[in-house]
């Protein structure tokens, strides 16, 4: 067998490149070897100063030979890919696109359980839930809580948000536009996943006794910087009384759009303390409503759902003048907010 390789000027460039800066030492490895066959040394020559055996130099030699420099990418050791791989595949595609339910079983859900019980009962294939969720790692997916969504819509969505796109689109310099909505804050906290001991359930300790305090918060579309308002209800007036903070902080505006939910409190004719209030400041502060159903079309909806993940979940506070404090803290230090989303176009500084 003839034992060098003839090399044209694009491959040669390749394998330098290769045997230079590729991250693989494995694969530099093989370019040199393929770079000296080609230059004519003798294997006895290339085996001394790489510290390979000939087998190794006949292996890529063939290799590159059979299939070009595609050659060059070995098989990872182990069984080839077949049922196995294929299963995994399986798995997957179950868990992104169907429910147990589709296999006559009553779960909601998928488990690791779950998928490896199918695979044995239909499949005749036994394998682990360890194997399972290995599986699942590889595909990106991992095992935490969901965030639920509306199914129903607002019929005229898409003629509201054309409408709010359009209003923010021209917004003059001298007007603003703030993204408006109240968040409950309770003592007994939210339950989230946490890191805990396998085959443990970790506790987390509520008080018993809730208590709660509400946030009215309004999101600058312009700069992200947000203002809050606590109360003790969810009303008018704590509604009204956001308005006239905003009205005081935003006081170098002319006009203050302000887009919210359609929550009864929010709508002048049905709560007389705002259409009070608007009676006499209506000519500064105009409010627009946001589809039905709709809270990813509010940017603010973002912010409320990072206090909950990052702060009230699983909390250890015991007074909620504790767990206030820590919110707000929050809140400051991470004031002015990103706005999340690509409901309206970007924000241009005025």
């Amino acid at each position: 067998m003839n034992s060098t390789i003839v090399l044209v000027v694009e491959e040669r460039k390749t394998l330098l490149d290769l045997y230079r800066h590729a991250k693989d030492p494995q694969l530099s490895r093989r370019a040199h070897i393929l770079l000296l066959l080609a230059e004519g040394y003798t294997w006895a020559t290339i085996a001394a100063v790489l510290f390979v055996s000939t087998s190794t130099i006949a292996r890529w030699q063939q290799r590159f030979r059979d299939a070009g420099l595609d050659g060059l990418v070995g098989q990872r050791p182990g069984r080839r890919p077949g049922w196995f791989s294929y299963a995994a595949v399986l798995v997957v595609r179950w868990v992104r696109e169907s429910t147990p339910r589709s296999w006559g079983l009553l779960r909601s859900r998928w488990t690791c359980v779950t998928a490896a019980f199918v695979l044995a009962t239909y499949f005749h294939l036994a394998v682990s839930r360890e194997t399972v969720r290995r599986w699942l790692h590889q595909a990106d997916l991992v095992w935490r809580r969901p965030r639920p969504v509306l199914r129903r819509q607002d019929p005229q969505r898409r003629r509201k948000l054309r409408a709010l796109r359009r209003l923010l689109a021209h917004l003059p310099a001298d007007e603003v536009a703030v993204f408006q909505d109240e968040v409950d804050i309770n003592l007994n906290p939210k339950i989230g996943a946490m890191w805990m001991r396998r085959g443990e359930q970790a506790e987390v300790e509520t008080p018993g006794n809730n208590d709660k305090r509400y946030l009215a918060g309004s999101m600058n579309w312009r700069t992200g910087q947000l203002w809050v308002t606590e109360g003790k209800q969810r009303n008018g007036e704590l509604f009204v009384r956001h308005l006239e903070e905003l009205r005081w902080r935003l006081r170098r505006y002319r006009v203050i759009h302000v887009f919210c939910d359609n929550a009864r409190f929010h709508q002048a004719e049905k709560c007389k303390q705002l259409q009070a209030y608007l009676r006499r400041w209506g000519h500064r502060i105009e409010l627009h409503y946001l589809p039905l159903y709709d809270p990813e079309s509010n940017p603010i909806e973002r912010v409320w759902w990072h206090l909950h993940d990052e702060l009230t979940r699983n909390h250890q506070c015991q007074t909620l003048e504790e767990l206030l404090d820590l919110v707000f803290r929050w809140l400051e230090d991470g004031n002015p907010f990103t706005i999340e989303g690509s409901v309206y176009p970007i924000a241009q500084a005025a």
